[in-house]
């Protein structure tokens, strides 16, 4: 294509120039105009790279987990806050050092209040590498002081230190924490707490997580991140758990 460009304007200005020959226009003139023609061809050119640059780009990926789709989100090992039985099933992938995580945990804690004994909360490691550095260790000092029983203060206590999370730091928490600090160290280094982040890690990017934070319920994902938008998905579901079976068929069948 760009060859076409070049012929024709090798054309374009070799017919001026003859023109200008035969009308012997002033010299500047000719200059002017060949400058013209130059100018409108570089940017037909720039037009047609364009193009051709669109036309080859590789699909858009996916901006996210699909909204139409039950995604499958076993708990695994991952630390679960609520009744085991609970019908309802709040996943959440997060990162420790993500700023909008920290901002979310009033929201999932007024969720889990809501429904105290239909809804559980089970927490996910997805920390964002490329951009948050701490991200990773926190995600495995949380991992190990779950070990020692002692997740859901260590979590708590990361959140409250989002600017705060350096190796030296993290052994002062489990310090603060009561933990075995040597233990600790142990297990944040350890292949089994480095698994248990990977298999989260795994997990959210099979589900299309692209951020954090990640909220599921019952293997869909909440799009309106509010109180509302937890009811909107929850309350169909109790409402459909708790209407009466059809004649003749038992409950839960």
């Amino acid at each position: 294509m760009r060859s076409i460009v070049l012929l024709t304007s090798c054309a374009a200005i070799s017919a001026l120039f003859l023109a200008s020959c035969q009308d012997e226009k002033p010299l500047t003139e000719l200059r002017d105009q060949q400058r013209q023609i130059l100018a409108k061809l570089t940017a037909l050119e720039e037009k047609i790279d364009k193009a051709a640059s669109r036309a080859a780009a590789p699909p858009a990926r996916p901006s996210g987990p699909d909204p139409a789709r039950a995604y499958n989100l076993p708990p695994g090992k991952s630390p679960v806050k609520g009744p085991a039985d609970a019908l309802i099933t709040i996943v959440e992938f997060s990162d420790y050092q993500c700023p909008f995580c920290a901002r979310s945990e009033p929201l999932v804690k007024e969720a889990i209040t809501a429904y105290p004994t239909q809804a559980k909360l089970v927490f996910k490691h997805y920390p964002l590498t490329s951009i948050h550095p701490n991200a990773m260790p926190a995600a495995l000092a949380a991992a190990a002081a779950q070990k020692q029983g002692k997740f859901c203060e260590m979590h708590e206590k990361l959140f409250a230190n989002q600017r705060a999370l350096a190796p030296e730091q993290l052994t002062q928490y489990a310090g603060e924490l009561g933990l075995d600090v040597k233990q600790f160290e142990a297990d944040m280094k350890s292949d089994e707490v480095k698994a248990l982040v990977q298999e989260d890690i795994a997990l959210a990017q099979r589900a299309g997580v692209r951020g954090t934070p990640t909220i599921f319920v019952n293997g869909k994902i909440l799009q309106q991140r509010s109180l509302d938008g937890f009811k909107q998905i929850i309350d169909p579901i109790l409402k459909d758990a708790a209407a009466p079976p059809p004649a003749g068929q038992p409950k839960g069948s």
